[in-house]
């Protein structure tokens, strides 16, 4: 990834409109770079600035880049700001890459690729160093020669043709960046946070198939507080309940035979999440949770807590009432805000559901246009799943784990760098005996 700060214009303004309080600019600081940010600065007669950012690194204490091609040699992720001295290894990534990899299923696209990891840097005898942590994953079972056709002509709902907009070039085989092998090193970084979370402060993400095309879990039949990682891995389609899944296998099994797709809704929650994260306004915790799961490929809805659905409450039967435990903490009776109240987490159980578009490669022919702007109708090749969502829980979980490692380290550098308040504060640590609220 390259950012730049160069001398030309900036939104069209002159130097003194907008930078009337810097009378002048240091020569010496004429190249200033590292890998994520190149800053040029000219003559303190400069006129112009120019900012480009080319969007490929999220978070901002917890920073996360990655990097590749769906048909490139490999693809991966740098971690920068990873605390030193935690117990991490190839081993610990390899799982979560597993509950991600392609060819897992009959549901799931045929590509086969053992996604094996290896950590590059930023690890000495088994333990972070606090540098950069760089991991790759080789890509071995390409085949370029299944994306002929789209070289010429767009696949309808793809990026194939917005890419072309913003760059005037692609990467034609697999979608390029575009392609869903580009969340493995999200998927890598998100092993990370879950392990550096659950051994600060006992916090838990774990995500499953709530519903895929019609088939939609009821609300209650999954209980929040008691469900585990074995639950929702003991079948192909990573539904807690087992009449369900069954239902949602039947359905993408339907369509997958006739080259068609459908999409589905991912449930993600976090158990145990330090109350306190999150920042007024701009940086609420749901806002940046929206963010990180929306920037998934074939994401396109987000809820937390009631969603959509408390529009349809009254103000009094939508209130979480508060009480004090046993322990004298203080929680809420009923959940509906997610866990989050203010853009801040309350302590409760954080629950969202985000919603995944059907596949947009199928194998059924459909009206595009070319490169060159001739209307013509396509038949896609490649491999491609046919419905997303299975594949997808891992990688909401990762992203949500990103996004709360990253304010668990705002949290401690703002608010718990001094002692805190205990009448009102709480320290950060695994959580024990927590009692059950009520949806």
């Amino acid at each position: 990834m390259a950012s730049s700060l160069s001398s030309k214009p900036f939104l069209g303004s002159s130097r003194t409109e907008g930078f009337s309080g810097l009378t002048s600019l240091s020569t010496d600081l004429s190249k200033l770079s590292f890998s994520a940010v190149k800053i040029s600065v000219g003559s303190r007669n400069a006129k112009k600035l120019q900012i480009k950012a080319a969007g490929s690194t999220f978070g901002n204490y917890f920073r996360v880049t990655t990097y590749g091609e769906s048909h490139g040699g490999g693809v991966g992720c740098v971690i920068d700001g990873c605390p030193p001295r935690r117990p991490i290894s190839e081993a610990d990534l390899q799982v979560e890459l597993d509950r991600r990899r392609p060819g897992q299923s009959r549901i799931t696209t045929p590509r086969k690729e053992t996604d094996t990891c290896r950590i590059l840097s930023g690890v000495t005898n088994g333990v972070t160093t606090g540098t950069p942590i760089h991991v790759f994953v080789p890509n071995t079972d390409q085949r370029g020669h299944d994306y002929s056709e789209m070289s010429i002509a767009y696949r309808p709902s793809h990026a194939d043709a917005t890419y072309d907009m913003k760059y005037g070039i692609r990467a034609v085989e697999g979608g390029g960046r575009s392609s869903a092998r580009e969340t493995i090193g999200r998927v890598a970084a998100g092993a990370v946070a879950k392990k550096i979370l659950k051994e600060l402060a006992g916090t838990e993400v774990l995500a499953y198939v709530s519903q895929v095309y019609k088939v939609v879990l009821p609300e209650g039949v999954v209980d929040h507080e008691t469900l585990s990682m074995e639950q929702i891995e003991s079948n192909i389609v990573r539904c807690p309940d087992p009449e369900y899944a069954e239902k949602m296998i039947a359905a993408i099994d339907a369509v997958r035979v006739r080259g068609e797709s459908i999409g589905g809704v991912v449930t993600c929650i976090v158990k145990n999440c330090p109350p306190g994260l999150g920042s007024p306004v701009f940086d609420k915790l749901e806002a940046e949770f929206a963010k990180a799961v929306l920037s998934l490929p074939a994401s396109k809805g987000f809820e937390i807590g009631s969603g959509f659905g408390g529009t349809f409450l009254t103000g009094s039967e939508h209130n979480d009432p508060f009480y004090l435990d046993e322990n004298g903490r203080i929680r809420t009776v009923t959940n509906r805000s997610g866990g989050i109240q203010g853009g801040i987490s309350n302590g409760e159980v954080i629950s969202m559901r985000v919603a995944f578009k059907p596949t947009a490669t199928i194998g059924k022919k459909q009206n595009t246009v070319t490169r060159d702007k001739k209307e013509v109708e396509l038949i896609a090749r490649g491999r491609h799943d046919p419905c997303v969502v299975p594949r997808a829980v891992p990688m909401v979980e990762a992203m949500v784990a990103l996004v709360l490692m990253d304010q668990l380290m705002a949290q401690h550098g703002q608010c718990n760098l001094f002692p805190i308040n205990p009448d009102l504060q709480s320290p950060i640590e695994p959580k024990v005996g927590v009692s059950k609220t009520t949806v």
